[in-house]
């Protein structure tokens, strides 16, 4: 975008949001003013981290995305990612020596289906094992049903193309259901399904025709299995999150989730990236995310996008972290530790504006493959997969400021963020423009 556009896209939205304002659509100045101090979070508070099993498990059966990764769709080969199959015990330890109460991982239906009809007794075995360490260490299970992978057999079949996925896929979600559902898990139907739609397309697994038919089932297969595990698990706590895109909030996410509200114990929120007026220039990155502005006050706004939206219902970060390239030092010169603590800050305030947040994931505990690449770097530990075969997993500074954070139940009251926030973020569009969030000076 030329310098000249660019002015004009900033004056035109700045006219805009003055214009509802004066309307009464926005109200002004309605946001409280920033505390002085600001509170902890309740004991209750849900700490977690977040993992994904093909992103991190290794030894990957036949799936959609072990294919992908053959037929060269991918930047980078999988090999056995971070081999958290073999590190499970471990990694483990390491999160709950964070101090957080939440351990969020998938279960793959690959591993537990590799062919039609068959269970397979050491894929089961080993998430028995992987759930039993987490409640071990004090950790409560966050179990994602569907993390975007699907068993070859069901590509075979014509995976989301075929109305037989539907049932298909049930079968498995009822089996872990009610294998898993005396841990007291909190679950996740399906991850990101907009975006999981995207990434079908893109390598090919969906025909451009099938997207609605792909939405509308998965739409039916969450409300079979949400009823499902509240019949099981009467008190359960299900979500299917959203990847929140600013800007576009409502046109990617709303046809959904407005379809499955009703099935929302909770709204699970991805917020990673911020946009703003003087951001448009570069805009977004679907490759090189380490490029992307972070504005983790951002984070406050998508908060408020949704308790406006679901006034009193239950919100949760169900991912949250910050890219590097190959882990080296951002352009924008944010450490992970900063970022960390920033964010923070504006879940504290969003707390402390009445909104009903009940938990933070940080994605993620270590490094891992991101769907085709280890170049994006976001754990918490680093691991360095393509040149150290022994797969160390090293602390970054994060690691010292997660464990103050959930062992003080936030940053401290007096804390100030590194980065101002942006005059007119539109995380939330014209909302966040007419009366956006400021720190005490």
């Amino acid at each position: 975008m030329r310098a000249h556009r660019r002015r004009r896209v900033v004056a035109a939205l700045a006219a805009t949001t003055a214009a509802l304002v004066i309307s009464g659509t926005v109200p002004a100045a309605a946001r409280p003013a920033p505390p002085t101090l600001i509170a902890p979070m309740e004991a209750d508070f849900l700490w977690g981290v977040a993992a994904s099993g093909y992103q991190s498990e290794g030894h990957a059966p036949d799936s959609n995305w072990s294919r992908y990764v053959a037929a060269g769709k991918t930047q980078d080969p999988y090999r056995d990612s971070i081999d958290f199959t073999a590190h499970y015990q471990s990694d483990i330890a390491l999160a709950a020596a964070l101090g957080v109460t939440v351990y969020r991982v998938g279960i793959e239906w690959a591993r537990v289906q590799p062919e039609a009809g068959t269970w397979d007794a050491n894929g089961l075995a080993f998430y028995d094992n992987v759930i039993s360490a987490i409640n071990t260490s004090g950790m409560r299970p966050m179990l994602t049903i569907d993390h975007w992978v699907y068993p070859g057999w069901e590509v075979d079949k014509g995976g989301w193309n075929s109305p037989g996925m539907v049932e298909d896929w049930l079968r498995n979600a009822r089996m872990l259901v009610d294998r898993y559902a005396a841990h007291k898990p909190l679950w996740v139907t399906f991850n990101e399904p907009a975006f999981y739609i995207v990434n079908e397309l893109r390598h090919g697994g969906l025909s451009p025709a099938s997207v609605p038919a792909m939405h509308d089932r998965i739409v039916q297969a969450h409300k079979s299995i949400y009823d499902y595990i509240h019949h099981v698990q009467p008190d359960a706590m299900v979500t299917s999150n959203v990847a929140y895109i600013p800007a576009g909030e409502d046109v990617v996410n709303k046809p959904l989730i407005d379809t499955i509200a009703a099935e929302l114990d909770f709204v699970g929120i991805d917020y990673y990236y911020g946009l703003s007026p003087d951001s448009l220039l570069g805009m977004m990155s679907f490759t090189e995310l380490w490029k992307n502005p972070l504005q983790p006050e951002g984070i406050y706004y998508a908060l408020q996008h949704y308790s406006r939206r679901f006034p009193g219902k239950p919100l949760y970060i169900v991912e949250n972290g910050m890219p590097t390239e190959n882990g080296m030092p951002r352009a924008d010169g944010y450490d992970r530790a900063d970022a960390l603590r920033d964010t923070v800050y504006w879940l504290q305030r969003a707390k402390a504006d009445g909104m009903n947040l009940i938990g933070y994931n940080y994605w993620s505990l270590t490094d891992n493959y991101e769907w085709g690449s280890y170049t994006p770097r976001f754990g918490l530990y680093t691991v360095d997969v393509l040149s150290d075969p022994t797969l160390t997993r090293k602390p970054t500074d994060a690691v010292a400021a997660y464990t103050d954070i959930t062992r003080a139940h936030g940053v401290a009251p007096d804390y100030r963020p590194t980065r101002a926030p942006k005059n007119c973020s539109l995380v939330d569009a014209v909302a966040s423009c007419a009366d956006p969030v400021t720190i005490p000076r």
